[in-house]
């Protein structure tokens, strides 16, 4: 973890709801799509290859369980994962939870209309059960 830096972006569109074993687990602050990102607590690592194998065993796992707790939790048609890093280079794994008939269903949820920031308690609601769910 040395030397690890969140990228500014991810700050900024994010927030951190618990730390896993390897990530920081984040809560996308549009509140169109449940859309949770890990991000590994490693510096420098643009690519999942560049991890340790066994950060990528970590990751994986932890990938795993959040997109299980999602779709749990929301009920949701589909999860969508994916690591892209076109624009924000530093290593995260989106996590996110699509519906029929959601915003922009069935396509991309990047660069689809504009952020709708949540209510609090509606993103305090979600952040409790994900906590609840993940520390069992």
């Amino acid at each position: 973890m040395s030397g690890f830096v969140l990228d500014p972006r991810l700050q900024n569109d994010s927030v951190s709801i618990m730390v896993t074993g390897l990530c920081d687990l984040r809560l996308s602050k549009d509140a169109r799509w449940p859309w949770l990102i890990l991000v590994p607590r490693r510096a420098g690592i643009t690519e999942i290859f560049e991890l340790t194998p066994l950060d990528q065993v970590l990751l994986a796992f932890e990938t795993e369980l959040v997109a299980k707790a999602l779709k749990e939790i929301t009920g949701a048609t589909k999860i969508n994962v994916g690591a892209l890093g076109n624009i924000v280079r530093q290593l995260h794994v989106h996590v996110i939870a699509r519906f029929e008939g959601d915003a922009n269903w069935p396509g991309p949820v990047w660069g689809f209309g504009r952020a709708e920031p949540y209510e609090d308690a509606k993103r305090d609601e979600l952040t409790a059960k994900l906590r609840e769910a993940l520390s069992s």
